[in-house]
């Protein structure tokens, strides 16, 4: 089955940068589209980006927009996430995840899971 793992989460000041990864196994990396969620207790999961499976097409939620950048390396089977500017709000636990196909900004279009990296914008 395909696994997904993050890492590069870390505790970070206001207005500091973080990059993150998300190593894939299992199945072909370049049939599958990926997107980078997060989720803070008591609120739900929201998508930040998603990229398609060639890497021309991309989509950013307005809150990380001119802030956050997803891509990926077919050749790694790595997808990324680099953030900077980061603010307290963005604290939460990031989860990469992917699809067999093309881009769906929907949650539950999403087949397969990482377990999480904390990430902590705090002083």
């Amino acid at each position: 089955q395909v696994q997904l793992v993050e890492s590069g989460g870390d505790l970070v000041q206001p207005g500091g940068s973080l990059r993150l990864s998300c190593a894939a196994s299992g199945g072909l990396f370049s049939a599958y589209a990926m997107g980078w969620f997060r989720q803070t207790p008591g609120k739900e999961r929201e998508i930040l980006a998603a990229i398609s499976r060639s890497g021309l097409g991309t989509y950013y939620a307005d809150s990380v927009k001119g802030r956050f950048t997803i891509s990926r390396d077919n050749a790694k089977n790595t997808l990324y996430l680099q953030m900077n500017s980061l603010k307290p709000e963005d604290t939460a636990v990031y989860y990469c995840a992917s699809r067999p196909g093309e881009i769906k900004m929907q949650k539950d279009a999403y087949d397969y899971w990482g377990q999480g990296t904390q990430v902590t914008v705090s002083s």
